[in-house]
């Protein structure tokens, strides 16, 4: 892997610095790319931030993209249009958000001349978002290939990697302490209080929280308030 660059999404939670430790693990040189895209906390842009510290990232841009203009998800603040309820989709899906973050994440890596981005989506313990599945995955690549100056060429382009898609939280956690990710230093609660900790409740606690139990391990960052219930709508 000796001079290969890689694009890494880097939100901040647990998947994707897993991802990035993975990345690092197989040599690649690192560039980083997170985003303030209107979310309701700030905290996952700070673990971000340490994440690509530790695992020595060349270069971490975060980038303004004001997805509340938008709107249709719980999970950007100020958002005019309100998300759908009646759909097996959760209120916590950011409509297209992966296509953004990847498109952007594409553009970045044909100017530094990356052959690989690396992203963690799952499509095994997830919430049920379109853009986690495989076939996405692999229809992005595809499109990459027809949208660079490289596909164009007859080149290889860039490939997309989802290394975590087809793992439990359970495996993912498991790899992420193989690979001397930090828990502690990432974030996954969609709803944290003013002070960054997890409310506990939600379905991404949910989540990761089954994931610790699964592998016997006891979670640094859950350290919750009381419990409340959510609402779906």
């Amino acid at each position: 892997m000796a001079g290969r660059k890689a694009v890494v999404l880097l939100s901040g939670g647990l998947d994707s610095a897993t991802t990035l430790a993975l990345a690092h693990d197989r040599g690649f040189e690192l560039y980083a790319m997170s985003f303030r895209y209107g979310q309701t906390h700030e905290v996952e842009l700070d673990c971000a931030r340490a994440q690509a510290h530790s695992f020595g990232v060349r270069e971490h841009i975060v980038l303004e993209v004001d997805l509340g203009k938008i709107g249709g998800s719980r999970l950007v603040r100020d958002s005019r249009r309100p998300a759908v309820t009646d759909s097996p989709i959760p209120a916590t899906y950011v409509p297209a958000r992966n296509t953004l973050f990847l498109s952007f994440a594409l553009g970045w890596a044909e100017v530094l001349e990356a052959d690989t981005i690396f992203i963690g989506v799952n499509a095994v313990d997830y919430s049920g978002y379109p853009d986690c599945r495989p076939e996405f995955i692999k229809a992005f690549e595809n499109m990459a290939r027809l949208a660079t100056r490289a596909g164009s060429e007859g080149r290889a382009g860039v490939s997309v990697a989802a290394p975590l898609i087809d793992m439990s939280k359970g495996e993912i956690v498991k790899l992420a302490l193989s690979l001397k990710v930090d828990p502690g230093r990432t974030h996954s609660c969609y709803f944290p209080d003013t002070d960054g900790r997890p409310c506990g409740a939600c379905e991404s606690c949910a989540l990761r929280r089954r994931g610790f139990e699964e592998a016997g391990l006891r979670d640094p960052a859950q350290m919750p308030r009381r419990p409340r219930r959510l609402e779906t709508s």
